[in-house]
């Protein structure tokens, strides 16, 4: 089975066209094929099909490294977009790709960079049911209480501000995440993003993502903080600055969102034999 890693501000995925496979993606499968020391490695698998559908280059599926299958990912899709240039599924600049949160528009920019347009942000949705409007909302996890912005950007975010870069510094996500990202309050979990703000149009995000943990970077958790900056009276485009690099969160008038960033290769395989056949025994 060929695939290729691709990373994006150190969130990195494994690449695999669905024809390539000689087994069905299971959560058991995908947890063995992310694992660091006995798979490949990742923070996931971008799955790429064929689409019937007009218009649309491929079908991209996105996978957490637990398992479960994510709607979105802003890096993801970077890759899966550059990715489909490089391999040949298209030589056009914009193109359209089918995923579970819809279709999202990107417009290659360069080799390594493109701007993806992600479509409009919902404040409400049922990823958090009992929200307001305005998705603003407060809750209490592990003898902490946290106001916050929701945001539906393709998935569930919860955008938290934070007073200032010590305090952001010295947050322990690994210790604080898993009570925000299974609380009651979101049914489908949610990514959380941490913020400060560095200028008008410019923030400092740190990230904890649904099934993955802390990460380096995320797209769709940086459109969260960007959209709870700009709500709270930020500058449009933002500037997120993450632990993996820089990321540019134009948000419009109406929140509707374009990401602009870069991604690249790392490299190509084969996966071995053997571990294919561990994987076929594998339910």
């Amino acid at each position: 089975m060929k695939f290729e890693k691709w990373q994006a501000l150190g969130n990195d995925y494994v690449i695999i066209e669905e024809r390539d496979l000689p087994f069905t993606l299971t959560a058991a499968r995908i947890q063995k094929l992310c694992a660091l020391h006995f798979g490949i490695g990742s923070d996931g698998i971008l799955l790429l099909s064929a689409t019937d559908a007009p218009g649309f280059v491929a079908k991209l599926r996105i996978f957490n490294p637990d398992g479960s299958e994510a709607e979105l990912s802003g890096n993801g899709a970077r890759e899966a977009v550059l990715y489909l240039r490089q391999r040949g599924w298209t030589d056009a600049d914009q193109f359209s790709i089918e995923t579970a949160a819809g279709e999202i528009r990107p417009t290659i920019t360069s080799a390594s960079t493109c701007t993806v347009d992600m479509g409009r942000v919902r404040l409400q949705s049922d990823d958090y049911p009992g929200g307001t409007p305005d998705g603003i909302g407060e809750l209490s996890a592990d003898g902490q209480t946290w106001r916050f912005q929701h945001a539906q950007v393709g998935n569930p975010q919860c955008a938290i501000r934070i007073a200032d870069l010590d305090a952001l510094a010295a947050l322990d996500l690994p210790a604080i995440g898993p009570a925000l990202e299974h609380h009651a309050a979101f049914p489908n979990r949610t990514n959380v993003s941490w913020y400060t703000p560095l200028a008008a149009d410019r923030i400092r995000a740190r990230i904890f993502e649904r099934g993955v943990g802390e990460t380096a970077a995320s797209g769709t958790g940086a459109t969260g903080a960007a959209v709870a900056h700009v709500l709270a009276g930020g500058d449009s485009p933002v500037t997120v600055a993450l632990d993996g690099g820089e990321l540019t969160v134009e948000v419009e008038e109406d929140l509707h969102i374009n990401l602009s960033g870069w991604a690249v290769p790392v490299f190509a395989g084969v996966l071995a034999p053997e571990l294919i056949e561990e994987l076929h025994a594998t339910e």
